[in-house]
């Protein structure tokens, strides 16, 4: 995700932090306890308010989280 500027929908605050957020989506995944779902949150510094943006995650990334397990 590329960086730009936010304001809080809730408060008007433009400081903010973001973090990657991954989940099981699916029954198989659910299953075998496989992160196949990304995310980045964003969140307000002053109320705390979140959002939470999709993002494309590889196969790769998958099989690797599933043989780390």
């Amino acid at each position: 995700m590329e960086k730009r500027e936010y304001i809080c929908p809730k408060c008007g605050c433009r400081r903010f932090e973001s973090d990657i957020i991954q989940t099981a989506g699916g029954n198989f995944a659910k299953v075998f306890d496989i992160q196949n779902k990304r995310f980045t949150a964003i969140s307000c510094c002053q109320c705390g308010y979140t959002e939470f943006y999709k993002e494309q995650s590889s196969a790769g990334w998958n099989i690797i989280d599933f043989l780390m397990r």
